[in-house]
């Protein structure tokens, strides 16, 4: 006998059904207007649209327009709710020449329905967006990755609720930058990834009380004009990373909230790097958790700050004459440093030089994890100094990658000798 199962699903509220059909792709949620008469239109009340190009991968020219009329309904049906969030993402298939859909007129359609976040992901994306996407106060999160194409910023450009700006493979010139940041006055959250800042005038100007994450990400194979000057003021900042080919110039103030900070940096040659790099360093003097990796020893130790707040330090090296020698002096203007986590992988032709007599005194006083995440046989003399010098160490991490059996054991032999001299320490070997 057939059972009979009850359709609960169907007795929730519109509003609660039409919450779950904005989690499916668009084409499942078109796809439940056949469940009953109730569900009919349900999905044209959906507060989340996301196109893919491989919707239209299949697409003919007969179907084509019935297509385009699906969307222009979907985005002005009457009396529909609010949008958080239209996204449309393809490289090729959206505005090419085959298709040649009104993408422009579907912004427009998303901003008139008051929507928080918008999401592109286009070719020539600059040549297509509206200038009402730069005055809508409805948008809270805005990302665009329009690859090789420059983003155009209105003179009037407003975003009175923008917490999220994120730029991904975009190019910029004159002063849009400054301009666009300076007119979202409650910006919380910026990227920049893999821009394009060559036609820049002088400068990257950065500045707005309200950012808390900042993130500043180039390619450091293609490079050619670094020419220009960092310039960021953000008095609120919690979060910075920050990976580039070091640049004419940094000038980085008001940094005192700073939490975390990642900076991956490489030298140049046409400009004089080290004390270019070590102007940035200084800005981050507040820090309490700091990344670096470098590309060789640019940042003049004895010029640095005192890291009074720093906490937590990794150091990610390629590797560079003098290796060891450089961190005990970084670690000298580390008074408080508590946690240190090391990866310098053994660089053929790298010489090492002697050890500073003097200790850091976060070694003496404060020190209490070590973590070498790529241990090689090299680094032995640095962790015999460490187990020496470190007082208050309490854990010794060891990542062990690509050795042999036997040379783990040689290298767990050594280290059984070396903690004889700091009983209390636990090695840890992964």
């Amino acid at each position: 006998m057939a059972m009979c199962v009850e359709d609960r699903i169907s007795s929730f509220p519109d509003h609660i059904l039409c919450h779950i059909l904005s989690f499916l792709p668009i084409e499942e949620a078109v796809r439940t207007s056949i469940i009953s008469t109730k569900w009919r239109y349900l999905f044209a009340s959906i507060s989340t649209i996301k196109f893919d190009g491989y919707l239209i991968s299949g697409l003919t020219e007969r179907n084509l327009d019935s297509f385009k009329n699906f969307v222009d309904r979907l985005l002005k049906f009457p009396d529909q709710v609010s949008l958080d969030c239209f996204r449309l993402n393809d490289i090729i298939s959206w505005n090419d020449e085959d298709h040649n859909f009104d993408v422009s007129d579907w912004i427009c359609a998303a901003l008139c329905r008051g929507v928080k976040e918008i999401d592109l992901d286009l070719e020539n994306l600059g040549d297509i967006l509206p200038a009402l996407l730069f005055t809508c106060h409805s948008l809270v999160t805005l990302k665009l990755v329009a690859v090789d194409s420059e983003i155009k910023v209105p003179s009037d450009v407003c975003l009175g609720n923008l917490k999220t700006l994120q730029l991904i493979n975009s190019e910029f010139v004159g002063d849009s930058i400054h301009r666009l940041i300076s007119n979202c006055h409650v910006l919380e959250d910026l990227a920049f990834i893999n821009c394009d800042f060559e036609y820049l005038r002088e400068e990257v100007n950065i500045q707005s009380p309200s950012l808390k994450r900042l993130v500043l990400v180039f390619d450091l194979v293609e490079f050619e004009n670094i020419d220009y000057v960092v310039v960021i003021n953000a008095p609120n900042l919690v979060y910075f990373q920050y990976t580039d080919t070091v640049v004419k110039g940094y000038t980085l103030t008001n940094m005192k909230c700073l939490e975390k900070a990642h900076i991956n940096i490489w030298e140049s040659d046409s400009i004089d790097c080290e004390t270019s790099a070590t102007h940035l360093i200084q800005g981050l003097r507040n820090v309490r958790s700091l990344s670096l990796t470098p590309d060789e020893a640019i940042f003049l130790t004895n010029r640095l700050p005192i890291f009074h707040n720093l906490i937590e330090f990794e150091y990610d090296s390629h590797g560079f004459d003098g290796i060891e020698t450089w961190l005990v002096e970084f670690l000298h203007c580390a008074p408080n440093l508590e946690t240190l986590t090391l990866n310098f992988p053994d660089v053929a032709g790298t010489r090492r030089k002697a050890l500073p007599i003097e200790v850091p005194s976060c070694l003496s006083f404060h020190l209490k994890e070590i973590e070498i995440s790529c241990f090689e046989t090299h680094i032995i003399e640095m962790v015999s100094y460490f187990l020496d010098n470190a007082m208050v160490l309490e854990n010794l991490i060891i990542r062990m990658k690509g050795m042999t059996v036997t040379q783990k054991t040689k290298v767990i032999n050594q280290l059984l000798q070396l903690l004889k001299s700091s009983k209390k320490c636990l090695i840890v070997i992964l």
